[in-house]
């Protein structure tokens, strides 16, 4: 067999396995231990976004602490994240000064709050924080996100918990966030409440999981996980789903984080 037509047959026989994996974790099962629960605990398109923001933001390290924390503060709030943010006392405030995820201190969430406040007390939404006109790519309105998002009196050390791929951060959270946001493929996972931008100019998101398994599949070759290893995962998965590159983060991510629990039940067992 020619060379050409094998990397064919293997490139076919890839994307049957990728998309049946696709089809196993992206269903309602997913979404009780992914952080992309806590946005499900609501139905107002504001209150989804805040939520959901909040727990990407939060997404690193365990899953199940990254629940809890998200849980914790959305409670906090009185499961109304939008209203708070909007019309929030001082006294409401004063409740969130014990709050601590990792390095991300009430002093961060201050100006979370304050950010939303300002904004969404002129947009209905929060995708013209991202995207404020439509033909925007993905690396313009994290860009964009970024300056906009700091463009009030902030302490610096608030900016650490926004990536931008200015800064060549593979900006997996905020990615992770734009497909919950924008994938609409009626699977019940996604929300697609987003218009502005096309599942098919989603950049996949990166983290050691996906990354991991990505170079085991041939998907990606470049060692450091950062923006351009995010720009070349993604460009080889379009070749797989031109509309829809993004979805084979459920197959990525999923197997890693499968491959990692076997990994760990084998060792200790």
């Amino acid at each position: 067999m020619r060379t050409s037509e094998k990397g064919l047959n293997d490139k076919r026989q890839l994307k049957k396995l990728l998309n049946a994996k696709v089809d196993y974790y992206n269903q309602p099962s997913f979404i009780k231990n992914d952080p992309i629960c806590i946005p499900h605990l609501f139905t107002k398109q504001q209150d989804i976004e805040i939520a959901g923001f909040f727990a990407a933001i939060f997404a690193w390290g365990n899953r199940t602490t990254i629940i809890n924390k998200s849980k914790e503060l959305m409670q906090l709030m009185e499961m109304q994240p939008h209203q708070f943010c909007l019309h929030h006392t001082a006294g409401a405030l004063k409740k969130l000064s014990g709050f601590k995820h990792r390095t991300f201190t009430a002093d961060d969430l201050y100006y979370f709050i304050e950010f939303f406040h300002q904004h969404y007390s002129q947009h209905h939404s929060l995708e013209t924080a991202f995207f404020p006109r439509k033909g925007m790519t993905v690396e313009e309105g994290l860009n964009h996100f970024k300056n906009y998002f700091f463009s009030f009196e902030h302490l610096k050390r608030t900016e650490k918990h926004i990536s931008s791929p200015k800064q060549k951060s593979s900006c997996k959270r905020l990615n992770m966030y734009l497909r919950w946001m924008v994938r609409d493929d009626n699977k019940g996972v996604d929300f697609g409440i987003w218009k502005n931008l096309s599942p098919a100019d989603l950049i996949c998101p990166l983290d050691v999981h996906v990354s991991r398994i990505a170079r085991q599949y041939g998907l990606l070759y470049r060692k450091q996980d950062d923006w351009e290893a995010a720009l070349e995962l993604t460009a080889n998965l379009r070749t797989l789903d031109k509309q829809d590159p993004v979805k084979y983060d459920f197959a990525l991510f999923g197997t890693g984080v499968m491959e990692n629990k076997l990994s760990s039940v084998n060792e200790s067992g």
